[in-house]
């Protein structure tokens, strides 16, 4: 009889977590936030907008986009890191949530422990530029000239430890050249010097520069991307230019808290995808400087975590230190 007893209760038990599964109501059934670490108009923000719209339509729940620029991102990663692992608040965020891993000490979260990826939505190069009145007109001609000079050309970044900052200390190893560091808090005002011949070097992603080149007030010389980029496919790459390890580039993706369930982060990942990958979605990144680059769950974690060991041998090597 107690032998009976026990495997009563011992098949309850098992059937438990199934029964609480089936019963659990089927995700969604509530709307979805996407917590976007920059304020409304940056690229994080807009192709937050542009996802959460298209993935409304096929969850059949509102997706909602919470911006909070405050901290660089630290705060949305931050928040997102701690809220409940259900599947309703994401994070979408870019490459500098792996540069600001690599040199950053007082993070909130752990980058790798306390996230769950889901999906990657697009990446793209970032563009080697010099002033319109520059003499330099290929990347050759600027090499050339930081090589007879070491330091005498200044290159600005949006800041230490930005990702046109590391990106700037890979040309510059690759390349075998030397230039002096000028951080600015931010894009803005380094492009505004860098248009008016204030500094002579900026590595800037193609949303922030592209429509500065394509209305002649700057010069690109070359992409960043390992091949050439159908964001500015007349531009060499600078690994083809023969700087070899200069390679990088631009990413966007979107991040769960740890513990999601699977079967969601699968389902996100798959609607995502096929967004990501259609027509409508390829013109719309081209246009804002990217190209689409779908990934598995399993693909974007490990790249993740290679990209944060990446950057911080780079940081080691380079001396580069978070502001």
């Amino acid at each position: 009889m107690k032998t009976l007893v026990l495997r009563s209760v011992l098949g309850l038990a098992c059937a438990l977590p199934l029964a609480t599964w089936a019963q659990a109501p089927a995700w969604p059934a509530k709307p979805v936030t996407l917590v976007v670490g920059s304020a409304p108009g940056g690229s994080n923000d807009t192709f937050a907008r542009a996802i959460g719209k298209k993935l409304a339509e096929v969850l059949g729940q509102p997706v909602v986009v919470d911006n909070k620029p405050a901290g660089g991102g630290v705060l949305a990663n931050a928040i997102v890191a701690k809220a409940p692992p259900d599947g309703y608040t994401l994070v979408v965020l870019s490459s500098t949530f792996t540069t600001g891993a690599a040199v950053r000490t007082n993070l909130q979260y752990d980058a790798v422990k306390s996230f769950k990826p889901v999906a990657m939505l697009g990446k793209g190069p970032l563009l080697v530029t010099v002033p319109t009145e520059s003499p330099y007109k290929t990347i050759g001609d600027l090499v050339a000239a930081a090589k007879a000079d070491p330091g005498k050309l200044n290159y600005g970044t949006s800041g230490s430890g930005s990702i046109n900052h590391f990106a700037t200390e890979l040309f510059m190893d690759g390349a075998g050249i030397k230039m002096t560091h000028v951080p600015y808090k931010g894009m803005g005002p380094a492009t505004t010097d860098l248009l008016s011949s204030q500094i002579q070097v900026l590595v800037a992603s193609a949303p922030s520069i592209l429509g500065q080149v394509k209305g002649g007030r700057a010069r690109a010389l070359a992409v960043t991307s390992a091949a050439r980029s159908p964001v500015a496919p007349d531009l060499p790459s600078l690994e083809q230019s023969g700087y070899k390890g200069s390679a990088t580039e631009l990413w966007w993706g979107v991040l769960a808290p740890a513990g999601t369930p699977q079967p969601v982060v699968d389902r996100l990942n798959t609607e995502i995808n096929r967004i990501v990958l259609s027509p409508e979605m390829k013109d719309f990144f081209l246009k804002e400087g990217a190209e689409p680059a779908a990934m598995k769950p399993a693909e974007f974690e490990a790249f993740i975590a290679a990209e944060i060991g990446r950057w911080k041998q780079v940081a080691k090597a380079a001396d580069i230190k978070a502001e």
